[in-house]
């Protein structure tokens, strides 16, 4: 099945995002291509098959590169400065130089770490991407964002704040990775979908979101397939060029930084974060649940940031910004995909907003959020947005 290739233009940091069914096997290939490694430090999730990383060790043997292999414990208590260091440690054990590169094997925890461990290794070396989650392949593993978190000493997990930006070599997103995920994970990815989906006007995919709605559930079995399809390598390339088109225009998320005398500006790279301000709230509380049952917490990423695009849509909703029905128009999306779009044993409002403060976006003390705006399809920030308006987005997901 042909592979599909998406172009990010970054000048001397541009790249490639390859998505296809076996394009891990041309990892070595690749390296040789775009690096000058001569050496390389393989990171993968613990939990990945065996067959996977043999795959990946097989690519760079043949590729004669000289490879340790260093397993991350994923998870977001793990992806912490302590987990960055192991990982810089086992780079200086293998002796990497400064012309030798990391490769990143996992999920979104997996290549955040590792292209963090990348970025301050000996000043920065090389990485390349191999995202093996849904959600990485169409967000996390593009973009150059890396980052761990950090725990308070009073046990607040504050997502992603620490790190840098450092944009990879290249991206190998091999939808043959999908097979070994559970269905829980392939969904999560999904709401990433649905996110660019929401802001993909922005990016020259003004259809995105009206095909996805067209017909959710064939969306939702292609991703849930064991094997690749054209549709799923569809779905992920078109994702990773949204993705890829608004990291074009605002690299390093700095079009936020900019003083603006209006209430609402466009959103540059914080685009991105549409729903993410509510959903990492949700994500750090470790007791909240998809569906009520406790043993099936805490909430995964995707599950947060589909949560956080409801609450989003209905705090935009309720300033009048995004016609009536369109709360309802994302809840009937995400419940066709089987993604979460209320929750019940949710905390009262202001220990949320609380949590909210925490997000990277907050500016002069003053919460900022990415919300829908005119239609769903474009989004802008709304800067210390109205606290009915934040109260109403978080009773849009409230259960019961």
């Amino acid at each position: 099945m042909p592979s599909r290739t998406v172009h990010l233009a970054l000048g001397p940091d541009s790249y490639d995002v390859v998505v296809g069914h076996g394009v891990l096997a041309d990892l070595g290939a690749t390296l040789r291509t775009h690096t000058r490694a001569a050496s390389v430090l393989l990171v993968c999730d613990a939990a990945l098959p065996d067959a996977l990383v043999r795959t990946a060790e097989q690519s760079l043997a043949a590729a004669s590169l000289r490879a340790a292999r260093h397993s991350v414990a994923a998870s977001e208590p793990n992806k912490s400065l302590h987990t960055a260091q192991a990982i810089v440690e086992a780079a200086a054990a293998a002796r990497l130089e400064r012309t030798d590169a990391i490769v990143a094997l996992g999920g979104g925890v997996v290549g955040d770490l590792a292209g963090f461990a990348a970025s301050i290794y000996r000043r920065g070396i090389d990485i390349v991407h191999c995202p093996t989650t849904l959600l990485a392949m169409v967000d996390a593993a593009i973009g150059g964002k890396t980052a761990a978190n950090l725990l308070t000493p009073d046990a607040r997990l504050l997502k992603n704040m620490a790190g840098t930006f450092h944009q990879p070599k290249a991206v190998l997103a091999d939808t043959a990775a999908l097979a070994s995920l559970p269905p829980r994970h392939l969904r999560a990815g999904l709401a990433e979908c649905v996110k660019h989906a929401m802001l993909a006007a922005h990016a020259g995919d003004p259809d995105l979101l009206a095909a996805m709605e067209q017909d959710p559930p064939a969306v939702a079995a292609s991703s849930l397939a064991p094997a690749a399809t054209a549709r799923l390598i569809d779905l992920i390339a078109r994702n990773a060029a949204v993705k890829a088109r608004v990291v074009e225009r605002d690299t390093t998320e700095s079009a936020g930084l900019q003083q603006r005398p209006a209430p609402n500006h466009d959103a540059g790279r914080e685009a991105l974060n549409l729903g993410h301000t509510f959903g990492h709230a949700l994500e750090a509380m470790q007791h909240i649940s998809p569906d009520a049952d406790p043993a099936h917490a805490p909430l995964h990423h995707g599950e947060a940031v589909a949560l956080g695009l409801v609450a989003a849509a209905a705090a935009a909703e309720s300033l009048g910004q995004i016609p009536a029905d369109s709360t309802a128009r994302v809840r009937r999306l995400l419940d066709a995909i089987a993604l979460p779009t209320r929750v019940a044993a949710l905390p009262d409002d202001a220990t949320i907003l609380a949590a909210m403060m925490d997000d990277k976006k907050v500016m002069g003390g003053r919460l900022r959020l990415v919300l829908p705006w005119r239609e769903l399809g474009r989004v802008r920030v709304a800067e210390d947005p109205p606290r009915e308006a934040v109260a109403a987005g978080l009773a849009a997901i409230r259960a019961g």
